[in-house]
């Protein structure tokens, strides 16, 4: 029997072991990891920017922005390029990440509040949980990546 059930789908991804999770709408395209352009005087976690078809993306490593050891870029390394929305307007942003693992089908329901655990990760960065068969997933709102000094600083590049 076929169920009209609204599930989201997520593409998941890893950075030190641990799964992740984005909203697919959001994404982009995938890309592997090739030498950016530095960008002078901003963040750590900025790791500088490349030119995609004429539109500079800003690159941003998410183990940096979340406090996470920092990893080599490798072969299997990926740059998730997205689409983003904020209060300075939409833009385009990449995120690096050690893998991409796979897209997930999420009944809306079944991700849960994220716990205020102290963990590395601000919580404000999230949306959620979900809990999988395999393992926990914890969903990202790229929107609220950078807060809206770094977007305005960011976006100035477009």
């Amino acid at each position: 029997m076929a169920t009209n059930k609204q599930v989201e789908q997520f593409l998941t991804f890893e950075l030190a072991g641990d799964a992740y999770g984005i909203d697919i709408l959001k994404v982009q395209e995938i890309r592997g990891w090739e030498p950016i352009r530095k960008i002078p005087n901003a963040p750590a976690f900025v790791k500088g920017a490349l030119n995609l078809r004429g539109t500079i993306v800003p690159i941003i490593d998410l183990r940096e922005r979340f406090q996470m050891e920092k990893a080599e870029y490798t072969p299997v390394t990926v740059v998730i390029v997205l689409s983003i929305d904020t209060a300075a307007g939409a833009s385009v942003m990449g995120v690096v990440a050690d893998t991409v693992s796979d897209v997930l089908d999420i009944d809306p329901a079944d991700i849960k509040q994220a716990p205020n655990l102290g963990t590395k990760i601000n919580t404000e960065y999230m949306r959620g949980m979900y809990v999988g068969k395999k393992n926990m997933v914890m969903l990202l709102d790229v929107d609220r990546l950078l807060n809206p000094e770094e977007f305005i600083e960011f976006a100035s590049l477009q």
